[in-house]
């Protein structure tokens, strides 16, 4: 889309702010949806706890990317943080989805956040978005929040969800702490190490998300993941090679769920996630490896 008026919830996040930066660079026109009132004219305000959208801001939008909810791995899973995970993301998709429904002309597509816990632990069988959802907190949270979007399918809007794995990243995301702690010399295995992690570069991740929006065959569950994933075992030999650092540590799986709760089976789950749909629709990774990502994450 040259030139396009383009619309981001989360644009403060890791993916949202890359995704804006790399927008504005391509002379693109943002609105970000700020949860305040706005004060500039690429502001437009929204509330998800109250499903509430300024509507009149979205107007003349050509797409939506809604990347906004509560971080999965921020703080302990208490049962009130769980309710904020889930809330955060489904009450927000409704509210998005209810606003672009309702505009006399909608934007061409809605680019939805999702998460590849949509098929919880599946081993060592490799997935892609034909595959049924799994059981646990996580799949549970990402069937409702998916379905919240319906209002937007119902109107006509080609709706895509974005299904994300595992971004390397300095910034932001479980590389974003992984990589202190290997720089140090203090990284090692997860559990057994045997769990699978299905990465994708940040660069890969943005560019995935721009060929989302602009490709009008893709609508419905894209994975936006490597087309490699690895072992844990193998992200952290690959992060000793490119680090040059010793990778002797363990944290054992006992230690990890006392330690992170809940959240622990996330960390020790396997997900072996295909991106399917980004491969048939024609894109290409510019960083698929593990070892290509972590260098682009450091440069």
């Amino acid at each position: 889309m040259p030139h396009s008026r383009i619309a981001v919830t989360g644009s403060t996040g890791l993916i949202g702010a890359a995704l804006v930066r790399s927008l504005l660079a391509d002379g693109h026109e943002v609105i970000r949806l700020v949860r305040r009132p706005a004060t500039a004219g690429n502001e437009v305000e929204w509330d998800p706890k109250r499903q509430f959208v300024d509507v009149a801001g979205l107007v003349g939008c050509d797409a939506v990317v809604h990347l906004a909810g509560a971080g999965v791995g921020d703080r302990r899973w208490t049962e009130a943080y769980k309710r904020e995970i889930r809330d955060s993301r489904v009450l927000g998709t409704a509210a998005i989805a209810e606003a672009v429904a309702s505009l006399d002309t909608p934007p061409k597509v809605l680019v939805s956040g999702s998460a590849i816990g949509f098929y919880g632990d599946t081993g060592d069988r490799a997935v892609d978005e034909s595959a049924p959802p799994g059981e646990g907190f996580l799949p549970s949270v990402c069937v409702e929040w998916e379905e919240a979007a319906t209002a937007a399918q119902e109107a006509g809007v080609r709706t895509v969800f974005a299904r994300t794995g595992l971004v390397v990243a300095r910034e932001g995301g479980a590389w974003g702490r992984l990589f202190p702690l290997f720089k140090a010399g203090l990284g090692g295995r997860l559990g057994d190490g045997r769990q699978y992690w299905s990465f994708i570069a940040l660069h890969d991740h943005i560019a995935a998300l721009r060929h989302l929006i602009d490709t009008p065959v893709l609508s419905g569950p894209v994975n936006l993941t490597g087309p490699d994933p690895v072992t844990n075992r193998e992200v952290t030999a690959a992060m000793g090679r490119v680090l040059h650092r010793p990778t002797l540590f363990t944290a054992p799986a006992p230690a990890l769920r006392i330690a992170l709760g809940g959240f622990a089976e996330d960390v020790l789950g396997s997900q072996r996630v295909l991106p399917g749909q980004l491969l048939d629709s024609g894109f290409s990774f510019a960083f698929p490896g593990i070892d290509a990502a972590i260098r682009a994450a450091l440069r």
